[in-house]
């Protein structure tokens, strides 16, 4: 679920962007379909997973919502993250947060015919709601955990979920503080095996090489275009 982060950990290459937003949607070995750079970029999600996972700072976040959520204590405080990553963009990016939300929509848009179909599925949800920007504020957070709860296969109990992150606000933020640098310096590396001529495009923090030509608005025109043209 946190999207946002895996987007920022992308470096300045659009495929890679690509993958690594779509992974948690396809299974498996079921990739070969896909452009290389879009199969690096699905690679690289599931190092991040991987990394997050077992890093020790994510471990101590996790383990404190272990004994109300249990396994969801995962998917909750992916969530979380990105809401500290929204919160703290500017600490870690030279570019804007709605700037690079709506060039990371426009990259989704752009390459809508590969999509996985549930990424096609929450892509109207994701934009429309300008979900990747709404993370930063405690009322988006909690629209994005009661749209999980309506969208899960699984019964949960997120409703005072952000009751519990303001609890231990400062524990969390600390946390993740510690965590981003570290996981930024771990893609910095990945980026640098895959793209060794163009290191200045590898920077995950202070990052600002993204030529941005598309604002919000544009964005959600090209949306309402193309959608109301595939349903005709």
């Amino acid at each position: 679920m946190n999207f946002l982060a895996h987007l920022k950990l992308s470096g300045d290459h659009d495929n890679i962007m690509l993958g690594n937003f779509i992974a948690d949607h396809i299974k498996g070995n079921k990739i070969y379909h896909l452009p290389q750079e879009v199969i690096d970029g699905i690679m690289l999600h599931r190092k991040i997973d991987f990394y997050t996972d077992n890093h020790p700072e994510f471990i101590k976040s996790r383990e404190r919502l272990y004994e109300k959520y249990h396994k969801y204590a995962g998917v909750i405080m992916d969530v979380f993250y990105d809401h500290f990553l929204a919160k703290n963009w500017d600490d870690y990016s030279d570019l804007s947060l709605n700037s690079f939300t709506s060039y990371s929509y426009g990259v989704l848009l752009k390459n809508y015919l590969i999509l996985p179909k549930r990424t096609k599925k929450i892509l109207p949800i994701l934009i429309l709601n300008n979900w990747l920007s709404s993370y930063k504020d405690f009322s988006g957070l909690r629209k994005t955990f009661n749209v999980i709860s309506k969208r899960a296969s699984f019964k949960t109990n997120f409703n005072y979920v952000v009751d519990d992150l303001i609890v231990d606000y400062d524990k969390y933020e600390e946390e993740f503080k510690k965590f981003f640098p570290d996981i930024s310096d771990f893609i910095e590396t990945q980026l640098n095996i895959l793209y060794p001529d163009t290191p200045s495009k590898n920077i995950i923090i202070k990052n600002k090489h993204l030529k941005i030509s598309n604002t919000k608005k544009k964005v959600k025109k090209r949306w309402y275009f193309f959608f109301s043209k595939r349903e005709n």
